[in-house]
């Protein structure tokens, strides 16, 4: 059944060749474990950050196509504010979370993904808000 999958399990349909994306995350097993897989996928990521003022410095270093940011991050922080930065700077945010129900419903966000996330949710995500960039 190898030919006849619309979905080639070699990766060829994965391709995130030239995306960039923040990844926002305090725990560094799931953090590491995202961008080593977004980096197979060829995605350019940048982090993980624990904390909003990392997230910042990584984003005024160059602003990515989309990211991927944990609500709740190091030291009790929530990621309102640093939602609310990046989408002024007019990047898409994707929440991944782990909470079944979150304390604040957070404004500016494209979707919200429940931790453990799929990897074809993932890519199928990232896809449909990265699909809309302008070509570079």
């Amino acid at each position: 059944m190898t030919s006849s999958n619309a979905h080639d399990p070699s990766g060829a349909s994965d391709d995130l060749t030239g995306v960039r994306i923040l990844l926002v995350e305090d725990s560094w097993h799931v953090g590491k474990a995202m961008k080593t897989l977004l980096q197979l996928l060829g995605a350019e990521v940048a982090g993980p950050a624990a904390t909003g003022a990392e997230a910042d410095r990584l984003f005024s270093e160059q602003v990515p196509d989309l990211a991927l940011v944990d609500f709740h991050l190091r030291g009790g922080e929530l990621a309102t504010g640093l939602i609310d930065r990046l989408h002024d700077r007019g990047v898409p945010v994707v929440v991944i979370t782990g909470y079944a129900v979150l304390p604040v419903t957070p404004k500016n966000v494209v979707t919200i993904l429940q931790k453990p996330v799929s990897k074809d949710l993932l890519l199928a995500t990232i896809r449909s808000f990265t699909a809309r960039r302008p070509a570079s």
